[in-house]
């Protein structure tokens, strides 16, 4: 299942890279010269500063906001204190609080302009549209938060019905690059002015950019059954779905479509095609690596509508990956038991407490969504991967059949089922069923780095098929260079070939880009043997015999330090 990875625009990042990806006041105070900014603070906000500060890198926002409001605090007319403290409510989620502080760093500097953003966001929850767009008139659209703000502006002018100034501003924006981003929240501000014709007319150039995007599939899909046109609306849908992609608000969508019924409008609000904006450009730079700032505009866009599952669950992810699994699974608990999102939390919390240490009962929990749910593609495929992890081989296949039974599995995305269930099978000993999946993987899409390597990997340690073997190995390390296993797949297989001084070449690098992986350094002190080099080759199964944390490894090079390389002792 594709989840919450709507990227909206591709050529929104391009564009946030030419004109810097933050504003310059963020910018400056996310990593500022700590010697000069302490001879600023006050003793007493000295620690909880640089508390604060680590924190917030690691998205313990609660913390942050706690120590950034401490640190505030005890020195208010201090304006990196009074910033750092607001950004930091923003990012936990208490926009209120987060922009009574903002007010006041305004009041200090005379402007800020993610202050200022934060502080219109609140006037636009509060349907103050004229003073929204009065203080998002003052900032330049220069920077990125300014082409933001722009944005928001526009939203503010829908809001007070000047749905032509709102269209024009946007037309101005889109020459900053941005034109493929913003035609999409022009048809949701068409559809809120009520302009059913031009809004249908922009939602089907913004779904001809980006056309297996969910949320752009989703409300397009809507659009065109909204004005009767179900075939149409059928067809957008099937061609996603022939893409092998899936996800929940499409599939309502695509019910109601199957009924002829119109599924009612997408954006009925200002506050909701405003906080579609947020959700775009927070998901856009998450991917870009600015999570906190990421943070913050999802958190704004869930404070201007509360009821968008997608982006409270895009603000998990964000914490998911910073691993700040607790904090996302607050957010994911709080989905209501109604929501078309509900499945997908749950199953992020069973993937949280699988990550926490508690297997067992992220199992429990996944078989109870499958027992009640067994069309959920996501629980099924989780539950296999979490039964792959924890060795049960068989019992994964079973969920990755079920899950390709789903699928129909002949879609291009479907490779990746056959080849994590071609693993399960490896494992489980049942070679002749691997390898007809990972072929089977490979016909659906045939340049997947992993499956080359696995499958071609496989072959060379039984040694079977060593020439074909070689040249998919080959394909996998041209693909991906920088990726220590598949490199020293290619050097056992020169090994194998007999071709000893471009092994111990290979395994040499797997091992600079791998220095403590046991299967690496015992393969290459296997090669050094074969070269003649002894004394190297004890040195590489000594390191491999210590960072063995299994103890196959351990087991297998004891003989070696022992005897050396024997017909009794060899990895091969």
């Amino acid at each position: 299942m594709t989840l919450l990875s709507n990227r909206l625009a591709r050529p929104l990042l391009a564009a946030i890279m030419a004109l810097a990806i933050v504003p310059a006041s963020f910018a400056q105070s996310s990593a500022p010269n700590l010697t000069d900014m302490l001879q600023l603070f006050r003793a007493s906000a000295t620690g909880s500063y640089l508390a604060g500060r680590q924190a917030l890198s690691e998205l313990r926002t609660d913390e942050s906001a706690r120590y950034f409001n401490e640190a505030a605090q005890s020195d208010w007319d201090n304006p990196v204190l009074v910033e750092r403290s607001f950004i930091a409510f923003a990012a936990n989620g208490q926009v209120t609080q987060s922009a009574g502080v903002a007010k006041h760093l305004i009041e200090l500097v005379g402007q800020n302009e993610l202050a200022e953003l934060v502080v219109a966001s609140e006037a636009l929850k509060e349907r103050r549209y004229g003073a929204a767009e009065e203080a998002l008139a003052k900032i330049s659209q220069d920077t990125f938060t300014g082409i933001t703000a722009g944005i928001l502006r526009a939203w503010a002018l829908v809001g007070e019905k000047k749905f032509d100034e709102a269209d024009a501003l946007m037309v101005k924006l889109g020459d900053t690059g941005l034109e493929d981003f913003l035609v999409f929240h022009r048809a949701l501000m068409a559809e809120v002015a009520g302009q059913r014709v031009k809004a249908l007319e922009l939602a089907q150039k913004a779904y001809e950019n980006e056309p297996y995007v969910a949320r752009m599939v989703e409300i397009y899909a809507r659009m065109l059954a909204n004005d009767g046109k179900f075939d149409e609306a059928s067809d957008v849908i099937a061609e996603f779905e022939a893409q092998g992609l899936t996800h929940p608000l499409v599939t309502i969508v695509k019910d109601a479509v199957a009924a002829k019924r119109r599924p009612g409008v997408f954006a009925t609000n200002v506050q909701i095609g405003a906080a579609e904006m947020f959700h775009g450009i927070g998901v856009a730079l998450s991917r870009d690596g600015s999570s906190d700032l990421a943070l913050v505009f999802l958190r704004l866009g869930h404070y201007l509508d509360p009821s968008s599952d997608v982006i409270a669950l895009a603000a998990g992810l964000l914490l998911d990956n910073a691993a700040q699994h607790e904090a996302a699974n607050v957010i994911y608990d709080a989905v209501p038991a109604s929501s078309p999102m509900k499945p997908t939390a749950v199953v992020r919390v069973a993937q949280n407490l699988d990550a926490t240490g508690n297997r067992a009962e992220a199992l429990r929990r996944l078989r109870n969504i499958v027992v009640t749910s067994p069309e959920d593609l996501d629980a099924v495929s989780v539950l296999g991967d979490l039964l792959r992890y924890d060795e049960q081989y068989t019992e994964a296949a079973d969920a990755y059949t079920k899950a390709l039974e789903i699928t129909g599995g002949e879609s291009p995305a479907d490779w990746r089922f056959y080849y994590v269930r071609g693993i399960a099978y490896e494992r489980a000993k049942q070679w002749p069923k691997a390898e007809a999946d990972f072929l089977k993987a490979l016909d659906l899409s045939p340049d997947q780095p992993s499956v080359l390597n696995y499958l071609g990997y496989s072959w060379i340690d039984m040694d079977m098929n060593l020439e074909r073997a070689l040249g998919m190995i080959e394909q996998a390390v041209d693909a991906q260079p920088q990726d220590g296993y598949i490199v020293d797949s290619l050097g056992w297989a020169f090994y194998k070939l007999g071709r000893i001084d471009e092994a111990v070449e290979t395994l040499e690098r797997a091992v600079m880009l791998l220095p403590n992986d046991a299967e690496i350094n015992d393969h290459l002190g296997d090669a050094y043997w074969k070269a003649g080099r002894r004394l190297e080759a004890g040195f590489q199964w000594n390191i491999a015999k210590s960072v063995d944390e299994v103890g196959n490894v351990a087991e297998r090079v004891g003989p070696k330090l022992l005897e050396g390389l024997t017909p009794g002792t060899a990895t091969e």
